[in-house]
């Protein structure tokens, strides 16, 4: 391992649960929809839309499962970095074929644990329209079922603290699609059999967040 950190801990991630309920059901009002979807054992990859700050914090409280997510290494600084990484979540540098990051997240799918993911990469529109490649390969390599997560609300009266951040107490809605696979089943990790993926995975993401969107109304 390139930085000598221990790999992500399951228990810590199971911690790291129980203070995204605390928080997030204290802070804000969440509604969860379709959670009974998630596989209940086995690896899982959760792909989430990233429209404000707290989208991972409130997968981590709302999901059914412990969850790694992969977050960008900016994010682990100052007391935030053993924090983080007490909590199981997973550093990668988002610039760079980042090997650790890689190694760490196939080993939380092998050993049975849930992946998050944004797989816009960066917060923006919320929308899926710009996949990024790790995604695929994540779920091809590990044959990890991929279920999509939509978090919607929140943004159209953003905190006075901070314009990432619903305001206090609004309701956001967490809707759970059902699970798929990514790869077509032949196994191949060829760059013609990622690109499928991505294709495959972006069109089921953005059906998911359409329909959650007409079932939440938002």
């Amino acid at each position: 391992m390139t930085d000598g950190a221990e790999a992500p801990s399951p228990r810590g991630a199971a911690v790291g649960r129980r203070i995204g309920i605390g928080l997030m059901y204290g802070l804000w009002k969440p509604r969860v929809l379709g959670a009974w979807r998630v596989p209940a054992s086995g690896p899982v990859i959760l792909a989430v839309n990233h429209s404000h700050g707290i989208d991972g914090p409130m997968l981590m409280g709302t999901a059914p499962r412990p969850v790694h997510f992969l977050i960008k290494k900016e994010a682990f600084v100052g007391p935030l970095d053993p924090f983080l990484r007490g909590i199981g979540q997973l550093k990668v540098d988002r610039q760079a074929a980042d090997r650790k990051a890689i190694t760490d997240a196939l080993g939380v799918l092998a050993a049975g644990g849930v992946l998050g993911i944004f797989p816009e990469g960066t917060r923006g529109e919320g929308d899926f329209a710009s996949l990024r490649a790790g995604l695929a390969y994540f779920a091809v390599r590990s044959g990890a079922p991929v279920v999509p997560v939509a978090v919607l609300g929140g943004t159209d009266r953003p905190s006075r603290l901070s314009p990432a951040l619903p305001r206090l107490r609004a309701r956001i809605d967490v809707v759970f699609g059902d699970a798929f696979e990514a790869g077509d089943g032949s196994g191949r990790r060829t760059r013609k059999a990622l690109d499928e993926a991505t294709v495959r995975i972006q069109e089921r993401l953005t059906a998911h967040l359409a329909q959650a969107r007409r079932l939440t109304g938002r």
